[in-house]
């Protein structure tokens, strides 16, 4: 069983990572591609709005399946 700390941990930890995956895509593909370059305060501001849902969801998912196991 992993504790609520250890969830917590691993859900901001797979965000992160999952964040800078991101990051990489869209300056490297997307934007070229696209032809997309919107300002980099409004890229920050979605990262962190998505970055939150994401742990968030990540967490709750972990705490319940920690929970049914």
């Amino acid at each position: 069983m992993q504790s609520k700390r250890k969830s917590l941990l691993e859900s901001i930890t797979n965000t992160i990572s999952g964040l800078l995956l991101s990051w990489l895509t869209w300056h490297l593909i997307i934007s070229p591609i696209f032809n997309i370059y919107p300002k980099d305060t409004d890229i920050i501001l979605i990262s962190i709005i998505f970055t939150i849902l994401s742990i968030v969801r990540s967490y709750l998912i972990r705490r319940i399946f920690n929970k049914i196991a």
